[in-house]
């Protein structure tokens, strides 16, 4: 939900990845720990969105699928951390993508966007973060170029608790949610 507060951002940060201990997920919670002043996080879920299914649809959005779309409508911006499965998008987030963009009104277009990606291979995220862009650029998503954050060799980057300890990674997740807010803000003028 958007803050209260008239010049306060809300961003909306989606992890293509299920498991609890995910490095994508734990490149959200630096995001959070890292946002510049004026801006918010919150998570969406994605556990409880269904295979898409256009029977299901035809009787109804379910109710997860619902709670997304509200949560990427009432945004000011989204930032999707990724996995990269066989060198593409995770089946997870490109079927929440689905859901979430079926007409009537769907929510991406116009939507200030940012990647940013861990795995512990080393090319980082590259394959999937060219995908996924091709995908919200199709749905006339406003995705920020740059910084891109491509984080390979992951797991070495992150304490026994989870908390993302190198700090150059660090120094490029500020710089990706300082460029998301600073780009929120020109597409808002």
């Amino acid at each position: 939900m958007p803050m209260t507060d008239a010049s306060a951002l809300s961003f909306l940060g989606i992890c293509g990845s299920l498991r609890s201990g995910s490095l994508n997920a734990r490149m959200l919670r630096a995001a959070a720990e890292l946002l510049p002043e004026g801006v918010g996080l919150t998570v969406a879920p994605l556990h409880d969105i269904p295979l898409y299914d256009g029977d299901v649809e035809a009787q109804g959005v379910p109710a997860p699928v619902q709670a997304l779309r509200d949560a990427i409508r009432a945004a000011d911006a989204l930032l999707i951390a990724t996995p990269e499965y066989n060198h593409s998008i995770p089946g997870v987030l490109k079927n929440a993508i689905d859901w979430a963009s079926r007409p009537p009104e769907q929510p991406f277009a116009g939507k200030p966007i940012a990647i940013m990606g861990a795995s512990p291979g080393m090319f980082g995220t590259v394959r999937s973060q060219l995908h996924l862009r091709q995908v919200l650029v199709a749905l006339d998503g406003r995705l920020l170029g740059k910084p891109e954050v491509m984080v390979g060799a992951a797991a070495n980057k992150f304490d026994a608790a989870g908390r993302l300890t190198d700090e150059t990674t660090r120094k490029h997740v500020a710089g990706l949610v300082e460029a998301l807010k600073g780009w929120t803000l020109r597409l808002r003028a």
